[in-house]
């Protein structure tokens, strides 16, 4: 056998070397780009999606959303012979305008002495309160002070089941806190839409984790738009009648309606409500599996505007100044926000026979 001499194996290995090579870069075109072979077969990471933030929805909406320190003189009752104990409590509050106006929930600030507003920025000042709507348990303040952070709305937030949210706020006073959720209900934008009347069965619910001193802090979507104000958890009575919170159920008052609310205390110092005076329910047809026309009159508060008008229980409710009535709670919300003293006209069907009533309506809390 002929015996190789060294240079023919060196030779042999640089010509096999540009052979593979030119292979490798015909078969891996990202070599061509220079962007390496280790990146793409070593990196795990390059080949995982973008992950899911809420960064920029925090950044946009956290600056506007202040905390609450309201101090109160309580005056203990017997046997401490009226001694008197001050009282601070926490909260939260979203700053909606230029002007300084900051919108909260009243159970914050109710009975409130002194009312500070701490910004996100560390400044500290002294606010005065605007009004306060006790049916929304919503309050409005007022900071004088430039630069301030404004959080984002819309006229329309289409708020769906569904959707994730964001719950800004100060829990505890351990600084602004973000806990996220997914609304169970939308919750309704109408004056007649309060405490007092529904419970919380009219707000937006979700499972955002509200606790002590969220109240008044900020309910954003996933773009950091403001769609409702915080404002409790759902309580109930365990077996030896103690209240108690339950757990993944939480409340806040829609953007819509708090605008309105905060409008309203802006330009009367108070919400301003029509009322009607009745108690009325919808009729199911189970023949055509609908509801019939109108609502029914189950009952009448005495000396009402709908009683001393003429109405009784038992008739039936088809239209309001010619619009139709399809349900109770559109009835509801056209009275709350009819300025009292306006007159509306019931269409009214009694004993089978159609009656058109006037009713002069009055202002909720006054009759």
């Amino acid at each position: 056998m002929k015996k190789r001499s060294w240079g023919y194996f060196f030779s042999k290995s640089i010509i096999l070397g540009i052979v593979v090579s030119l292979v490798m870069l015909i078969l891996i075109p990202d070599l061509r780009q220079g962007s390496g072979l280790g990146f793409r077969l070593f990196n795990q990471q390059a080949n995982l999606t973008d992950r899911v933030s809420f960064h920029d929805a925090v950044r946009s909406a956290a600056p506007a959303v202040v905390d609450i320190f309201s101090q109160s003189i309580d005056t203990k009752p017997f046997p401490y012979r009226g001694q008197s104990i001050e009282k601070t409590s926490l909260g939260s509050g979203v700053v909606m305008s230029e002007q300084g106006y900051i919108l909260t929930c009243y159970h914050v600030i109710r009975n409130a002495e002194t009312i500070l507003v701490r910004l996100s920025d560390g400044r500290i000042l002294e606010a005065q309160q605007v009004g306060y709507d006790p049916f929304t348990d919503l309050a409005v303040l007022k900071i004088e002070e430039e630069n301030l952070p404004v959080i984002t709305q819309q006229e329309q937030t289409n708020t769906r089941v569904g959707d994730v949210v964001l719950a800004i706020g100060n829990p505890y006073n351990l600084g602004q806190t973000i806990t996220q959720g997914v609304i169970s209900a939308t919750g309704r934008n109408g004056l007649s839409n309060y405490i007092a009347n529904n419970g919380y069965a009219g707000f937006i619910q979700m499972d955002a984790v509200l606790n002590q001193g969220n109240s008044g802090g900020a309910l954003v979507d996933s773009n950091g738009v403001l769609i409702g104000i915080n404002n409790a958890n759902f309580k109930t009575l365990d077996s030896q009648n103690r209240v108690k919170d339950v757990a993944g159920i939480f409340f806040a008052v829609p953007y819509e309606l708090a605008k309105k609310v905060m409008d309203a205390i802006i330009a009367n110092g108070r919400v301003i409500r029509g009322y009607l005076g009745i108690s009325a329910k919808e009729e199911w047809d189970t023949k055509n599996n609908a509801l019939y026309p109108g609502i029914l009159v189950e009952d009448l508060e005495p000396f009402g505007p709908a009683q001393k008008a003429g109405i009784k229980m038992g008739d039936i409710l088809t239209r309001v100044n010619e619009q139709p009535i399809e349900g109770v709670l559109q009835v509801l919300d056209i009275v709350a926000e009819t300025k009292p003293g306006t007159t509306l006209t019931f269409e009214v069907i009694r004993d089978k026979k159609v009656l058109n009533i006037p009713v002069t309506i009055s202002e909720l809390g006054t009759s």
